[in-house]
């Protein structure tokens, strides 16, 4: 009885403090009700990337199970609160973001070659991507009477051989072929994910010559490849390849010195058709249309300029849509540009979260797994933190219309801009750190003169030189475009090149990341004071960031090259004729921003023709590092004593049973079950590896086709 007596004012205090918090919360809440929304399709977006970080079937089961035991939970905390209608609604939500991406991934099943294999095989050309700046062409064919082949694969061919082959025709070719490569190192891009997406079950070269049926299939190039071939005509190099960039998305004439110079610069953005482009055309659309349409008194008096004029805007830009391809970003923003005029049409204020928040709802029903990528990322977080700096009341007070000179008025724009663009850079810096491991640090300042250049210069001459070139006057407009370009380029490769340009930084854990995107949303999201609790879980991330270790030794998924750092600082490779691609690869991996050596070039270093041996770190956390680059069989007897002198054995191939390393010893068998591996010999010693064991995403585990390595007719096709 005295036991029960005490605890009941125990329990009592605790129901008492519950109901408190309880209402402090629904206070709060009832502050922000008109900010509840825009996390809809947060809670939908955590669905999706729930299911792409639990590994198996099991896991999304138990997440599914989890989350209706919340919405049952929010229904009995009542639905009559905010509290308990946000829980039921966010956890009913995210169980839809997790079916909408299982579904998804299901629906774009198709086969996917099962080994490299050389052969010969029919096909029907479905796109051609032209890349001039590389001498190659890429295909996405589909083949003809193989059921040992993927239905559908992208080729690529130097353009000789490529020749003016067009989408629809049918040709056959002998290619090598592979299947879609997963990431080489851990965080590296994964393109057998997205080739899951896009139904592509095989990439490859083409070999020979490419056998072309005549008449068969479309002869006459696209208006997209005609206009770009015209644009290539009037603007040569890169200056050409950035002009078509803007105007059709196609990049492929770009070289990749300037390319890279784009991306250090934080520039890039400006060669991906999307918000800026598609504003730019929907907007010169309108207000041409509206000043046309003013000079009628009977259309302007009877209110009809406006909607007209948004009609033509919507109908140029999805004309501009399509003729760029119609790509994931250029879309999404074509759709936020249609909520935009729908909202002056109704009246309300164009820019707004809720358009955000509208947007990114549409996008993620359409294609949830956009949700993975980078593009989906960086944009939509560039437009949040826009509009939400600009829905501030410092900004607005800062920027408001004041009776002053106009230098003054002129130089507020200009620190307007410059604020914005800082805010742009910080909050895409984990984005780009996460995905890129790299950030560039003057992107504000170089924004600042590369969009106005870009919006009210470049687009707008190649505009009218378009436009003037169907009565054969559009030489001068060229003309002012090519220098606009010229400048822009200078600007890059001045920005690329000063000191500190970009940040690298090794591999961003997972949870770190997800802890700064969600400290980021709800900073912006939110009005209220609570939003600056946000900072908490962003400083968490960003430490995570910070204090992540440099790997000391990387290998690629074929087990072929390898990178270790050094005493000195810096990184070197096992094979010093490594291309590009690998360096690059291994440089963002490391999170080291300089060229790779040679590991046979250093001192503390010993090399013969078939093995590397070197001792790794400083002090009681040094480790023996042995590595094969030979193609020669050695005999597991000749091969024990010095396997079980090393702490690391790694090796491209089979090794034998008698090679035991003392710490780790890594092969073929091993690294076709790991992939990539960053390994860490600290006072912590582990290994990260490119694929998690259990992983049972259906890019993982795909249904295949085998393949078949005899040549088959290719001269005769089926009638």
């Amino acid at each position: 009885m005295a036991t029960r007596q005490l605890q009941t004012p125990i329990g009592t205090r605790w129901l008492a403090g519950w109901r408190r918090l309880a209402d402090a919360l629904e206070t709060r809440l009832e502050a922000e009700r008109e900010r509840i929304g825009l996390w809809l399709p947060v809670a939908l977006g955590a669905g999706v990337a729930a299911w792409f970080i639990l590994p198996a079937e099991a896991h999304w089961i138990g997440l599914l199970l989890l989350l209706a035991a919340g919405v049952l939970g929010g229904l009995l905390i009542g639905w009559q609160g905010r509290i308990g209608r946000m829980v039921a609604v966010g956890c009913g939500v995210m169980a839809a973001g997790v079916l909408l991406i299982w579904a998804r991934s299901l629906w774009v099943a198709a086969p996917v070659l099962a080994r490299p294999i050389t052969t010969e095989f029919s096909a029907s050309v479905e796109r051609v991507e032209p890349l001039p700046a590389r001498g190659q062409v890429r295909f996405i064919v589909r083949a003809h009477y193989r059921a040992d082949l993927p239905p559908r694969m992208r080729l690529t061919a130097d353009s000789e051989r490529a020749g003016d082959v067009m989408p629809g025709e049918h040709i056959g070719v002998r290619a090598r072929l592979m299947p879609p490569p997963a990431a080489s190192l851990p965080g590296g891009y994964d393109f057998a994910q997205r080739a899951w997406f896009d139904r592509i079950g095989a990439v490859g070269t083409i070999l020979g010559t490419i056998t072309r049926v005549e008449g068969r299939g479309a002869r006459t190039p696209p208006l997209r490849a005609r206009l770009s071939a015209h644009i290539h005509g009037q603007l040569e190099g890169s200056a050409g390849g950035i002009a078509a960039a803007l105007v059709t998305g196609d990049r492929g004439a770009i070289a990749e010195a300037e390319e890279e110079a784009m991306r250090r610069s934080g520039l890039a953005h400006l060669l991906s058709i999307s918000g800026l482009h598609v504003t730019a055309v929907v907007g010169f659309a309108m207000l041409l249309t509206m000043r046309l349409l003013a000079l009628n008194r009977r259309l302007a008096l009877a209110g009809y300029v406006l909607p007209l004029a948004a009609a033509a805007g919507a109908i140029a830009g999805g004309a501009y849509t399509l003729l760029a391809g119609a790509e994931v970003p250029t879309l999404r923003s074509f759709i936020a540009a249609l909520l935009v005029l729908f909202a002056f049409l109704l009246g309300r204020e164009a820019l707004t979260l809720r358009l955000v928040a509208a947007g990114a709802l549409i996008v993620l029903i359409w294609r949830p797994e956009s949700l993975a990528g980078p593009s989906f990322q960086l944009s939509f977080a560039a437009v949040t933190a826009i509009i939400a700096l600009h829905e501030s009341r410092r900004m607005r007070a800062f920027l408001e219309r004041r009776n002053e000179f106009w230098i003054i008025r002129l130089g507020r724009g200009i620190v307007g801009l410059l604020i914005t663009g800082l805010v742009i850079e910080v909050a895409l810096a984990p984005i780009a750190l996460f995905h890129f491991h790299k950030a560039g640090l003057y992107g504000a300042l170089a924004n600042v003169v590369a969009i106005p250049l870009t919006t009210f210069v470049i687009m707008p001459a190649e505009a009218l030189a378009l436009l003037f070139d169907s009565v054969g006057l559009g030489a001068p407009f060229w003309w002012v475009a090519g220098q606009a370009l010229d400048l822009l380029l200078a600007l890059a490769h001045m920005v690329a090149a000063a000191p500190g340009a970009v940040a690298m930084l090794p591999s961003f854990p997972a949870w770190g990341f997800g802890l700064a995107i969600f400290g980021g949303l709800w900073l912006l999201l939110w009005q209220t004071r609570w939003r600056r609790a946000g900072f908490v879980p962003l400083a968490i991330g960003v430490a995570a960031l910070l204090a992540q270790p440099r790997p000391d030794v990387l290998v690629t998924s074929d087990g072929r090259h390898i990178a270790a750092a050094v005493p000195a600082g810096g990184y070197a490779l096992l094979r010093d004729r490594a291309g590009d691609y690998v360096r690059d690869t291994m440089a963002e991996a490391a999170g080291h921003d300089a060229p790779l050596a040679a590991l046979s070039d250093l001192d503390h270093v010993e090399c013969n023709a078939d093995f590397c041996r070197w001792q790794q770190g400083e002090g009681v956390t040094q480790r023996a590092i042995l590595v094969s680059r030979g193609r020669d069989r050695i005999e597991g007897a000749d091969m024990a004593a010095a396997c079980a002198a090393a702490d690391v054995v790694i090796s491209d191939r089979w090794l034998p049973r008698e090679c035991i390393a003392r710490w780790l010893t890594v092969d073929r068998d091993s690294l076709a079950t790991s992939g990539g591996l960053a390994i860490y010999l600290g006072d912590d010693p582990h290994v990260i590896t490119a694929m998690r064991a259990g992983d049972d995403h259906p890019w993982r585990r795909p249904p295949q086709v085998s393949g078949n390595d005899e040549a088959v007719p290719t001269g005769d096709l089926v009638q």
